[in-house]
């Protein structure tokens, strides 16, 4: 597909992050974009003010009779995400009327021939640091092209323009092995914990992949990986690595917490930068501040341009999000939904509020998931001082026999827990004695957030 010739786009899936970004991409170039997805929610909102034309029914009469004009049709894209299902009307409707699809992933693998690419990799950690990689780049005038899993605070999106010369900073992702589209100038790779099992069937296959997309990048540039990944012995004599507590090429140093930010330098080799402050909260963003700043500093960014973004940096939506943050009553909202994701979420605020009770909301995500890590989860789960579980978000999946919410909630060991729907959170949650609030979880509790926002506030403290 030649991307300078397109005339119109159509996205199936159009609401997720990744697909979205790609949307905002073309809509930024003055390419006509439309799509389909099956939920309205506030972000699509904000897509549709943007210029996009979405629908949200699975009709074939809604897609856009412009598709069709005699000047367009051998000219759009279409661009489809894995989790759009294959019984769905309109994706078989364009197959039968001649439309050749492209996945998500192909399309970002072609538009990161044309810049000088930085990808981020990992099974968690990987939107936070990329977005900081683009924030860094941004802050140091570098105005970088940035395709992020999640949406920015800084800058209220999920896509950056930037220049036609520019780095281009990809959230390179390991879900149907996508991420092995992309043939980067540099990379990291943060983690590569067991994931994905529905995709990848055993834990060394997603490895595998992981270090197929090692080989990828390229030799002239910097490979930097954390140190303890269970990575072929090729790419890690190759790479750089980097730590918070490990020994490592990149190592944390001089690390303090004061109030809930930190404090610290980075050690790169011999060199060391000081004086830094992350303006996110928790230990686990301050190892991937480590990682940003020295795939940053290895492409040419200046130490004082370093401190200065890692100091401005707000964050991105949904992860270690404040919502409310007073004196009586502290609540965040983040999208963990892996055990480990959960373990260092969870051991955050442990450290931040060490004297403080903390409650928990958890949406499991995918039946497969929450079956292939039922010990995982309740590991992590049981860190809190309170438990409260909604039932699992099954996205693309359908019920497997056997797990539940229920299953899980039985292996937590600790006694504060129940199971409750989510019509029953919000008054649920209006009647507990709340000190800090934790919503967790990558499916739709999101949508919950503010109406607990709205009910809280509405409480006398």
């Amino acid at each position: 597909m030649n991307l300078e010739a397109v005339k119109y786009v159509y996205l199936l899936g159009a609401g997720g992050i990744g697909m979205s970004a790609l949307g905002r991409y073309f809509l930024h170039r003055g390419i006509p974009v439309a799509g389909y997805d099956r939920t309205s929610v506030s972000f699509t909102d904000q897509l549709q003010k943007e210029g996009m034309q979405l629908v949200f029914e699975d009709r074939a009469e809604l897609i856009p009779e412009s598709l069709f004009a005699d000047d367009v049709k051998d000219n759009v894209l279409v661009i489809y995400t894995p989790a759009i299902p294959k019984e769905n009307i309109i994706l078989n409707t364009l197959i039968n009327r001649g439309f050749k699809l492209y996945k998500r992933a192909e399309v970002l693998g072609i538009l990161s021939k044309g810049h000088p690419t930085l990808a981020v990799a990992g099974t968690h950690g990987k939107t936070t640091t990329s977005t900081l990689v683009a924030h860094i780049l941004k802050s140091a005038a570098l105005a970088p092209v940035a395709f992020l899993g999640g949406v920015s605070v800084n800058y209220g999106t999920n896509y950056l323009s930037g220049n036609n010369d520019s780095f281009l900073v990809a959230e390179a992702d390991e879900y149907d092995r996508s991420f092995l589209q992309l043939f980067p100038d540099s990379s990291i790779i943060t983690s590569t914990d067991a994931d994905h099992l529905d995709i990848y069937g055993k834990a060394d296959a997603l490895l595998d992949s992981f270090a197929q997309f090692a080989r990828q990048t390229s030799e002239d540039g910097v490979l930097l990986v954390k140190a303890g990944l269970n990575l072929p012995n090729d790419i890690l004599e190759r790479a750089i690595t980097y730590h918070t507590t490990e020994n490592a090429d990149v190592m944390l140093a001089d690390c303090i917490l004061v109030g809930d930010k930190y404090q610290f330098s980075i050690k790169i080799g011999k060199y060391e930068i000081t004086n830094l402050e992350l303006g996110l909260p928790g230990m686990h963003n301050v190892e991937n501040a480590i990682a940003a700043a020295a795939i940053c500093y290895f492409n040419g960014v200046s130490e004082d341009q370093i401190r200065i973004a890692l100091k401005s940096f707000s964050g991105v939506k949904r992860r270690f999000e404040y919502i409310i943050r007073r004196d009586d009553l502290t609540f965040i909202d983040d999208y963990a939904h892996h055990p480990e994701e959960l373990r260092a979420c969870i051991g955050s605020v442990k450290a931040i509020y060490p004297n403080k009770k903390i409650t928990g909301v958890f949406q499991p995500h995918l039946y497969s998931r929450t079956r292939d890590f039922y010990d995982g989860f309740a590991a992590s789960l049981s860190m809190l001082d309170e438990v409260i579980l909604l039932d699992i978000y099954p996205a693309r999946e359908l019920p497997i026999e056997g797990v539940s919410s229920a299953a899980l909630l039985e292996k937590i060991s600790h006694p504060a827990k129940r199971l409750v729907s989510k019509t029953e959170l919000v008054d649920v949650i209006a009647t507990l004695q709340l000190e800090v609030l934790l919503t967790l979880g990558a499916g739709d509790i999101d949508a919950l957030v503010e109406p607990i926002h709205e009910r809280l506030n509405t409480m006398n403290r």
